[in-house]
């Protein structure tokens, strides 16, 4: 879910659905179970947050609030788990080729009577230099790595697959 907007004219109801959705949602499924992970003495929580969780771009208030959220606290569960085998980490995608993101890459190529292929690298290029959307094989990967029993030391990290937008 994403709404665009500046914060004066930011909707009441789209930042409480944007907070709900991505932020405590996961509160509530991380809460409810961390008890069987502690009984199996085993868990991996991974997160999927966003670059938006370690940047910010403009009219995206509420999501950007909540991905940062959504990384503190997932560094906070890290600390609190910290003693156990439960490892908590945040995967923090740039742009994904998702149907979501092709209907900005059309609604570009139409406002700006261009094709979409061209909307495309245009939109993506405007904040990762490798002009490439990342692959959901890529994020998979990411997360297989955080999964993976031995992972055991990596706790608490968001890590980014973004195609270098917050190395600049």
């Amino acid at each position: 879910v994403q709404h665009m907007c500046p914060i004066d004219t930011f909707p009441d109801d789209k930042w409480d659905q944007i907070m709900a959705l991505n932020l405590s949602s996961v509160f509530h499924t991380t809460k409810a179970i961390i008890p069987q992970m502690r009984k199996q003495d085993f868990g991996r929580i991974i997160n999927i947050a966003s670059v938006h969780g370690l940047i910010a771009s403009e009219n995206k208030c509420a999501y950007v609030a909540a991905k940062h959220g959504l990384i503190g606290f997932t560094k906070a569960t890290a600390l609190d788990l910290a003693n156990t085998n439960i490892t908590v980490n945040a995967v923090c995608p740039g742009w994904v080729h998702t149907p979501l993101v092709q209907k900005q890459f059309e609604a570009r190529a139409a406002r700006e009577n261009i094709s979409v292929d061209e909307a495309s690298q245009m939109v993506v290029g405007e904040k990762m230099p490798t002009r490439k959307c990342a692959s959901s094989e890529e994020i998979a990967m990411a997360c297989a790595y955080l999964a993976a029993k031995s992972s055991v030391s990596t706790r608490g990290i968001a890590l980014p697959v973004d195609g270098c937008w917050t190395a600049q």
